[in-house]
């Protein structure tokens, strides 16, 4: 059996979603659904996927503005992020009016997640990072078979995220990257939140953030 992933870029941020799926059950689930739900329930027809479970790596707006509406709409659970969260989520209704946002249904996940969990959906097991800094609660999922992660606005390709955010905290992330991260191996392919997809091995030799010659 083998994980699938179509990446599908949403908002006006350009935001990474990603639809992830067996292809042997075809049955899958949605990653950082933060808006334009037509587009995503689109793709995943198309694939002739099954949406059972909706995933969040963290609770800005791009990431998470339409995840309560597309699981109620589906009847799936919200699994992630982390509770330390939750003050995000809450307000993501004020957000999306400020920033000219669709309007947001307000919810609460169906399961908070930590360091160690795993998310299963069609017959596949994701193992959970929590990796603070970008937000407090931001976690990452990563499948070892498939040696791919979901790594939201914790790492991308020559950059790192953004700590200028309430509660973010620029040492805790490079310390997220350098010991949750990397020690999955320089072989894993990562999907970032915003951008092209990347390995952890050449950003651990190129990436000016967290390059490891900055810290020999």
């Amino acid at each position: 059996m083998g994980l699938k992933a179509a990446i599908l870029p949403v908002t006006p941020f350009q935001q990474n979603c990603t639809l992830l799926w067996n292809d042997e059950t075809m049955r899958g689930a949605v990653s950082d659904p933060g808006g334009d739900l037509d587009r995503i329930k689109t793709a995943a027809a198309e694939a002739g996927v099954t949406i059972e479970k909706v995933l969040l790596t963290h609770g800005h707006l791009d990431h998470a503005s339409a995840a309560g509406d597309l699981a109620k709409e589906l009847g799936v659970a919200v699994e992630g992020p982390h509770e330390d969260d939750l003050f995000l989520i809450e307000t993501l209704p004020d957000q999306a009016a400020k920033y000219g946002f669709p309007p947001v249904g307000a919810f609460r996940p169906d399961r908070w997640l930590r360091d160690g969990d795993t998310v299963e959906f069609g017959g596949l097991t994701l193992d959970v990072r929590h990796c603070p800094g970008h937000t407090p609660g931001h976690v990452v999922f990563f499948h070892e078979a498939s040696r791919l992660a979901i790594v939201g606005d914790v790492l991308f390709q020559g950059s790192v995220g953004r700590t200028d955010f309430p509660r973010g905290d620029h040492n805790a992330l490079v310390t997220s990257i350098r010991e949750r991260l990397w020690p999955l191996g320089d072989d894993v392919t990562f999907v970032p939140g915003h951008g092209p997809i990347s390995t952890f091995g050449v950003e651990r030799r190129t990436n000016p953030f967290v390059a490891d010659e900055n810290f020999a």
